[in-house]
């Protein structure tokens, strides 16, 4: 019996979701624009925005449009970096933004838990903290 509970407590852990897409009602380009707006009310830094599309174009290939958002809030992250360095790899925040093939425009960002549970952090209430502030973003930016 302990062996099943072990193999399905893997197995939940291996088919897990850690990527969250959500809908937008808008454009590539205003949903990222009021990313931005949102992002920066809030009090965090945004680093910078990649035209995923842009870069295609430079190298002669197509893609649809998508642009990733990179921002942070410097107190937050230097919490997780202060328990575990490496968190610094998966750290600021990205949330992509792109046209799916119906042509629907797509917000998708990785889940808190997962970075929790990639580098074994103890900081539950500031994990849960991310999770909501992410979640209210991206719904906002998506109406």
């Amino acid at each position: 019996m302990r062996k099943l509970l072990l193999l399905v407590a893997l197995a939940a852990g291996l088919f897990a979701n850690d990527i969250i897409i959500k809908n937008s009602n808008k454009s590539v380009d205003a949903t990222v624009n009021k990313l931005q707006n949102i992002v920066n009310k809030k009090g965090f830094t945004v680093f910078a925005v990649v035209d995923h599309q842009a870069g295609a174009t430079k190298v002669r290939m197509k893609l649809a449009p998508s642009k990733q958002i990179i921002f942070g809030n410097p107190k937050m992250g230097t919490t997780f970096m202060q328990e575990k360095m490496a968190v610094g790899l998966d750290l600021p925040i990205r949330i992509l933004v792109y046209q799916d093939e119906n042509q629907k425009t797509k917000i998708a960002y990785r889940d808190a838990d997962w970075l929790n549970a990639e580098h074994n952090l103890t900081k539950k209430k500031l994990i849960n903290k991310m999770n909501f502030t992410l979640d209210n973003i991206t719904t906002e930016a998506g109406r």
